[in-house]
């Protein structure tokens, strides 16, 4: 069985951290989930695959340039959502927040 390329996952997540990002700046906050639990899948699958694969030196390379673009996205849509959990923990009285 060939190895399953790699990069493609990292794109993808690429993608769907900037998806989430687009949907944090447009206050859409129920997107950001849905495209947080897309990443989870995609994290998985990479996973799996990574398994199977290595990266050359040029795909780590690029892989390196991904992974920071998704930090990058990663910590503006923290940035976003700092407001939003405020507001969220003051509307529900300043309870905190249960964890399952």
């Amino acid at each position: 069985m060939p190895p399953t390329p790699l990069l493609p996952y990292y794109q993808a997540l690429e993608k769907a951290s900037q998806r989430m990002l687009d949907a944090a700046r447009d206050g859409d906050w129920d997107g950001v989930v849905r495209l947080e639990g897309a990443c989870g899948l995609l994290i998985s699958q990479l996973k799996h695959a990574a398994g199977q694969s290595d990266l050359g030196r040029e795909e780590r390379q690029l892989k390196h340039r991904i992974m920071q673009r998704i930090l990058v996205n990663d910590a503006q849509i923290r940035s976003l959502a700092e407001p939003w959990l405020d507001d969220l923990n003051a509307t529900l009285g300043g309870r905190p927040a249960l964890m399952h």
